[in-house]
């Protein structure tokens, strides 16, 4: 009798309480996957495409190329002199990585631990380089360094790229400041430390991480800079990404395997940095940190 009893009430507990739905039911998951499948099958022809041709050597009617070959990418780094410009885009990086280190490490201090007037419009100035696009300042930009004779060269390079490099720097420090409690420096300076030990051995090492994550990050947008670059650059100045803007649209016959692989190349570089950069940054931090900004305010 009593487990006639607990039966039905176990059976009374199943039928009252909440049913569990089959999310594959709902119109909503159907639309997400179709949204998703869609985006992932125009991801994989962009990129496959170009991979397919840099290893083929025909494919005109066939869903693939008749043979596969590694040529086209030797004749590219021959026909556009990939090696100078490899070691442009490096050499043009690491400069602009190097200064803006220099000069944005010490401004975002200013900027985090001292309030003075117009402490929010000196912030909106630093944003409006990224925010706005490139070619609304590049324009006049390059006409001021064609002035004085910097564009077309080296110099005229990094000098554009520090433009939106320096910002970046100072916003992406600032809260990594703002995280070091004060009185440890107020500590260092009542045991005898100058300002400048304060900054090399105090500061220094604790903002170590926030250094490389800025470093890394400049060093992906200047990578990929083409406008700025674009605007300012002469023969021996192009980096990787203007170099296969010419070798696509300027004048005479390439083969379109050999450009397929210098962009294979570009694009693998890209990436490399992009897994580089996200072993030191979580973008979900930065998101937290804007919102946390925006519920200040």
């Amino acid at each position: 009798m009593a487990a006639d009893v607990l039966t039905k009430s176990r059976k009374e507990q199943g039928t009252s309480g909440p049913t569990r739905r089959n999310p594959l039911r709902k119109p909503a998951t159907w639309v997400a996957v179709l949204v998703f499948g869609f985006f992932f099958l125009n991801l994989a022809g962009v990129v496959g495409v170009p991979v397919a041709d840099s290893f083929g050597t025909r494919w005109f009617t066939s869903w693939l190329p008749e043979g596969w070959t590694t040529r086209w990418y030797g004749e590219a780094w021959r026909e556009f002199g990939l090696g100078q410009v490899f070691w442009t885009t490096a050499l043009v990086s690491l400069l602009v990585v190097a200064i803006s280190v220099v000069l944005g490490v010490p401004a975002a201090y200013a900027l985090a631990r001292r309030d003075f007037p117009g402490h929010r419009l000196v912030l909106l100035l630093f944003l409006l380089p990224i925010l706005v696009p490139p070619l609304t300042y590049g324009i006049p930009l390059a006409t001021v360094l064609y002035k004085f004779h910097l564009a077309g060269t080296l110099s005229g390079v990094v000098l554009a790229n520090l433009v939106p490099s320096v910002p970046f720097v100072v916003l992406t420090m600032t809260p990594f400041i703002e995280q070091i409690d004060p009185r440890i420096e107020a500590a260092a300076r009542m045991c005898g430390a100058r300002t400048s030990s304060v900054l090399l051995r105090v500061l220094a090492p604790l903002l170590v991480p926030g250094i490389l994550a800025a470093s890394v990050l400049v060093l992906v947008r200047t990578v990929g800079m083409f406008e700025l670059t674009f605007l300012t650059a002469g023969p021996d100045s192009q980096t990787l990404v203007v170099a296969l803007y010419y070798a696509v649209f300027s004048a005479g016959i390439r083969t379109q395997q050999s450009i397929d692989a210098m962009a294979v190349m570009y694009t693998l570089s890209m990436l490399v940095l992009l897994v580089i950069a996200l072993r030191f940054v979580n973008p979900t931090q930065l998101v937290t940190r804007v919102r946390e900004e925006r519920s200040r305010d």
